[in-house]
């Protein structure tokens, strides 16, 4: 196991959330901004363009809906031509063709928010000489998979790869955004390098794994220009859905023509088309692309690379979360917790003695204890050095000990079996209470390490410290969270079922896999998705890739090696195990909006229609005058009015498109009903209200009203 840096540790927090990584997750930093850029005149003039090019028929197709707006807008337009003197014609034509204009913008304003940040990535896409073990030099886009190359202090990586040899730190910030550097060593779960990051220190060998045109940066241009996004299923299927409700309207507005001939009245094309236009779902038809986008750039706000827009929406109905403990529940390092005497010891004894003892000690551990005894004792934190005489004994993994001989007195620190046969060989005895604190410690699932001395009276165990895998603040806040969105937790762990079963307890997980091996992961993982639930879990390492690669949404860690970045389905760039929650609420939220958008669009339609047919009708048929209760002034003025709403209402939604509707973790009935109430009731009533006031507006316009 690779021991981590602090440079390594502060790159794993995004910047919205260092220096802590746990940070609420109703805390949404990055999406205060979302919805601004599309009311930045900036953002709108450079967008505009791609809009308009979008008015291409063969990009056009791809949206049934808008697509059938388009034809619309042709077919009024030509037969504006052959009446140029029918105001109403064109000004129909004209705001159809805004309408689709409206639709075009809402997708190329969320395009354009990811350009700046792939003109970013271009910058750090640079074309580098690679330099072959061999000695050969050739240029970067000329490497292949399974080609050793040398990287020295200053130098870029030419392409992704692991590093077969050698330990460097690595400048990632072009990546990233953290400019804190990072060790990357051979042999290890932090293996993995990307092209266009530089070599600060020391020299690596690695061996290229990806080929040119298919580097990390190169799949987040594409991603964050769209040009990788491909639709999901649920997506598809509304698609669909919204075709069918499309081809019904349709044949219904298609069967209007000879009932109005039968009638004595005639309907224009001009108008059949704007009733078409207004019944059809055109509100989620020109967002729905938006959405999608949106989801994706949240993503990349957070420093997640999503390989598909399938994962995305796959973390949105994810049902079962796994996590590991270490550096994701917990901190990572075990903590001293407390000093615990044995009878006939003062606690400030066992605290001198820890504190001594552990001054040799550089792991975590050993300074958390030398930290305790000076922030809970007053132990004031001594050096090696001050004490003259002394003999220091390093921990190692070996004797899995440390401590110091000085005064006559030889103090001994570390695991209960090591302390306990150094007693023996001293011709001490362990007392009873000495293993009962450590049976009792180890049952509350922590660690217990003996504290000895030699000294006049013979050697002694003087007490115990208390090991403890801090659990990070506010995870239990978290699960309980994630219990209410109806997300069962696992911690997946190493430990021994007694030490799991406690952190489980304390973070409020729903279970845990303890002594978890990859065989272990991929069984439960097969056994919930046997349930028909989706599974999410994240990992680093080459043995967490076949766990990855089964789980519906799989989160490798940037840091961790190739294979495990291959198999899963999204990258976190940040390599915070935590993420993890967050995809999922971005994932939610993502589907939340396309229902509420949906829901709000169909809302819609209903009342458009209470505008539209009245008035055609009313004037053959009078009794349908009391289905005009907006009161509108014309037959005219209530189609044109209709009509201007239906694409002002687009652009007025494009902001919520991109921001997302924000995600409450509620049961799904209640939130069913909160769309209804809101989106439902808010799309039914907002036509009525608009229309009228666009109809007010019209009416005062002399030859018009």
């Amino acid at each position: 196991m690779t021991t981590r840096t602090e440079s390594e540790e502060m790159s794993t927090a995004t910047p919205a959330q260092a220096p802590h990584s746990d940070a609420p997750t109703g805390h949404k930093p990055a999406e205060g901004r979302v919805g601004a850029g599309l009311f930045d005149p900036g953002q709108l003039v450079k967008s505009l363009p791609d809009a308009c090019r979008k008015l291409d028929p063969r990009v056009m197709v791809k949206s049934p809906v808008m697509f059938v707006v388009w034809i619309g807008s042709v077919l009024t337009t030509v037969f504006s031509f052959k009446d140029p003197g029918d105001w109403f014609g064109w000004a129909i034509s004209a705001w159809l063709w805004l309408t689709v204009i409206f639709a075009n913008l809402a997708e190329a304003v969320a395009e354009g928010r990811g350009k700046a940040q792939a003109d970013t990535l271009r910058k750090a896409k640079t074309d580098t000489v690679a330099r072959r073990v061999d000695g050969t030099e050739v240029p970067g886009t000329e490497l292949r998979i399974g080609d050793l190359v040398v990287c020295e202090a200053g130098d870029i990586i030419p392409g992704d790869g692991d590093v077969v040899e050698g330990v460097a730190s690595v400048d990632e910030s072009a990546i990233t955004g953290e400019s804190a550097p990072v060790i990357r060593e051979s042999g290890g779960d932090r293996s993995a390098v990307t092209g266009g990051t530089k070599v600060l220190s020391d020299r690596i060998v690695i061996r290229i794994t990806t080929k040119p045109g298919e580097t990390f940066i190169d799949r987040m241009i594409n991603l964050v220009e769209g040009a990788a996004r491909q639709k999901t299923p649920n997506e598809i299927a509304l698609n669909i859905l919204l075709a069918s409700l499309t081809i019904v309207f349709l044949l219904a507005v298609a069967t209007l023509p000879p009932f109005a001939d039968y009638a004595g009245t005639h309907l224009t094309m001009v108008v059949l088309v704007a009733l078409l236009v207004c019944l059809i779902p055109t509100t989620i038809g020109a967002l729905l692309s938006a959405i999608g986008i949106a989801g994706m750039d949240r993503l990349v706000q957070r420093n997640v690379l999503a390989m598909s827009g399938r994962a995305v929406e796959a973390a949105g109905d994810v049902s079962t979360l796994l996590l590991d403990k270490t550096g994701t529940i917990t901190l990572g390092n075990r903590q001293a917790a407390e000093f615990v005497p044995v009878n006939g010891v003062a606690e400030a004894e066992v605290a001198d003695a820890a504190q001594l003892s552990s001054l040799a000690d550089e792991t975590p551990e050993g300074r958390s204890i030398v930290v305790l005894a000076k922030e809970r004792y007053g132990l004031r934190e001594r050096r090696q050095g001050e004490l003259s005489g002394a003999e220091w004994i390093a921990f190692t993994a070996q004797t899995r000990m440390s401590g110091v001989d000085v005064d006559g007195r030889r103090i001994r620190k570390g695991a209960a079996g090591s302390v306990v046969a150094w007693v023996r060989e001293r011709g001490g005895e362990v007392s009873e209470d000495a293993s009962a604190l450590t049976d009792r410690i180890s049952a509350a699932g922590g660690t217990p390490l003996l504290v000895a001395v030699e000294d006049t009276e013979g050697a002694r165990v003087l007490g115990v410290i208390h090991l403890k895998d801090v659990v990070k603040e506010g995870m239990r806040e978290r699960f309980d969270e994630l219990r209410r969105m109806g997300i069962k937790t696992v911690m997946i762990t190493g430990d021994n079922p007694l030490t799991a079963k406690a952190i489980a307890e304390e973070a409020g997980v729903d279970d845990f896999l303890a002594e978890a091996t990859p065989e272990d992961k991929m069984a439960l993982i097969k056994r919930e998705q046997a349930g028909g639930k989706l599974v999410a879990m994240t990992g680093d390492g080459t043995n967490d890739a076949p766990a990855l690669a089964q789980a519906d949404v799989g989160v490798a860690m940037n840091t961790g090696t190739s294979a495990a970045k291959e198999a899963g389905n999204m990258v976190d760039l940040d390599s915070n195990p935590t993420k993890l929650i967050e995809i999922v609420e971005i994932g939610k939220q993502l589907l939340i909006t396309r229902g509420a958008l949906t829901t709000f669009s169909i809302a819609n339609d209903v009342a458009k229609y209470f505008a539209i047919i009245p008035a055609l009708f009313a004037a053959v048929y009078p009794g349908l005058d009391k289905l005009n209760i907006m009161d509108l002034s014309s037959p005219d003025s209530a189609i044109l009015s209709a009509v201007i709403f239906n694409a002002l209402i687009i652009i007025a939604l494009v902001p919520l498109a991109l921001r997302g509707v924000r995600y409450r973790p509620v049961s799904a009935d209640r939130l069913l009903r909160r769309n209804l109430g809101i989106y439902g009731l808010g799309g039914l009533i907002a036509p009525f209200i608009g229309i009228k006031i666009i109809d007010l507006l019209i009416s005062l316009i002399p030859g018009i009203g």
